[in-house]
C-alpha cells in the first residue's frame, strides 16, 4: 500500500470526487485530479473478490470509467460508447491501496478515440488498459 489511509487526504492532493448518481456511485467512490486528468479510488472491502483483493471487475469499470471521460474530453465533449476495451491484469490491487490511472489519448479520428492507461498502485503496476471509443454523432431534430 503506497499511502496511509488515516494520514491521505485526497483533497490536500488535488484529488476531487466524481459526482454520478448511477453506476460509478455504486463502487465509488471515484477521484480526479484536474492537474493532469488523472483518476483514482481507495481499494475498501466493497471491491474484495472472494480472495481478498480487488476485483478485476472493479478495475475494469474503473479503467473504463476515466478512459471513457477522458475519450469525451478529447471528443470535443460528444458523447462516446466504449466499444472495446482490454484489460490486462498485472498484479493485485489490495484493500487500502490508493489505485490511479493518468488515461493517455493515443489517437482521435473523426469517430473514434483509441485511449490507453496504466492501473497504478504508487510505482507498482497492478494493471494495463487498452480501448476504442465510439464518438457519437446526435442525429437532428
Amino acid at each position: 500500500m503506497t499511502t496511509d489511509t488515516k494520514a491521505f487526504d485526497p483533497a490536500a492532493e488535488g484529488w476531487a470526487p466524481v459526482e454520478d448518481s448511477g453506476f460509478i456511485a455504486h463502487v465509488g467512490p471515484l477521484y480526479i485530479r484536474a492537474a493532469d486528468g488523472a483518476y483514482a479510488f481507495r481499494a475498501e472491502q466493497k471491491h474484495a473478490n472472494l480472495i481478498g483483493v480487488v476485483h478485476g471487475g472493479m478495475v475494469m469499470s474503473f479503467a473504463d470509467r476515466a478512459l471513457g471521460q477522458t475519450a469525451m474530453r478529447a471528443a470535443d465533449g460528444a458523447n462516446c460508447v466504449t466499444i472495446q476495451l482490454e484489460m490486462k491484469f498485472i498484479d493485485v490491487g489490495r484493500l487500502g491501496d490508493w489505485i490511479a490511472i493518468c488515461p493517455q489519448v493515443v489517437k482521435r479520428t473523426g469517430s473514434m478515440v483509441f485511449m490507453r492507461g496504466d492501473v497504478r498502485d504508487g510505482e507498482r503496476l497492478v494493471a494495463s488498459a487498452d480501448g476504442v471509443w465510439k464518438i457519437l454523432r446526435r442525429r437532428p431534430g
